[in-house]
């Protein structure tokens, strides 16, 4: 299982590094744009005071990952014990929902089945509840806790702020009314911020499969050499026991032809 896992992390680490610059640098647009634009331009920039919460919780579907699903249910867990008003939970991931059904978390939806290599149409379905229960103002915030892949060692559980699109807090630079948009910016928005809420799911979806391959492989390297000194221990008692056996029928023998 190790080896099957480090043969799977190369593909899943170079699918999550070549899709990042391509998700951060549209989250720096959107944030840009946010920043100088507002509800009447799209509702998915539209700020909410009050409201229900959703959580997109992002875990694993099956186990032998070392500590990385219960890093990310604690972390969620916490996230929830902590927030006072009505919250609601989607799940991607059969431990994820697992553990929060046992906990009476409230789920609004489950998916589950992405395999080895998540596409991008694979996340569609969960933008698309996202995104329309947000403009239904079912949710006032839409946040995603998922693993950050950081190193073949490290995974670190990490909350983002899906909706409303958050405006950078640093506007130096940024042109304001000077944007120029063709033919509105409305119609630029229809089409760029759907694509938006996807591609941060997606790249969420992408970092999870590069940790939880990761932390499958440090797991069952662990487990491969604990097993090997385990095997060692018990080998050396069971010689001990063995020439204990051996000596003593030898001294049981030498002591029967002494006594003839």
């Amino acid at each position: 299982m190790q080896f099957v896992a480090a043969s799977k992390l190369k593909r899943a680490q170079d699918a999550t590094l070549a899709s990042r610059p391509y998700s951060e640098k549209l989250d720096e647009v959107l944030a840009d744009l946010a920043a100088v634009l507002g509800a009447e331009d799209h509702p998915l920039l539209a700020q909410r005071e009050d409201g229900k919460r959703l959580i997109v919780l992002i875990t694993t579907d099956r186990g032998l990952a070392g500590p990385l699903n219960t890093n990310t249910i604690r972390y969620a867990a916490r996230e929830i014990t902590g927030h006072s008003g009505d919250l609601s939970l989607v799940t991607v991931g059969r431990k994820g929902r697992d553990a929060m059904r046992r906990a009476g978390v409230p789920m609004a939806a489950h998916f589950t089945g992405f395999g080895d290599r998540p596409a991008f149409a694979d996340v569609l379905p969960v933008a698309r509840l996202v995104t329309d229960d947000f403009l239904a103002g079912t949710y006032a915030r839409v946040d995603v806790i998922y693993n950050r892949f950081v190193s073949t060692l490290v995974q670190k559980p990490e909350m983002i702020q899906l909706l409303p699109i958050r405006a950078t807090e640093d506007t130096e630079g940024i042109p304001g009314n000077q944007f120029i948009f063709e033919p509105s910016a409305s119609a630029v928005l229809e089409q760029l911020v759907p694509r938006y809420v996807a591609t941060r799911l997606f790249q969420a979806v992408l970092e999870g499969k590069a940790s939880e391959e990761s932390s499958r492989m440090v797991a069952m390297k662990n487990a491969t050499e604990n097993a090997e000194d385990l095997i060692e221990d018990l080998t050396l008692s069971y010689n001990k026991v063995r020439q204990s056996n051996i000596t003593r029928e030898m001294i049981e023998i030498a002591s029967g032809a002494q006594a003839r």
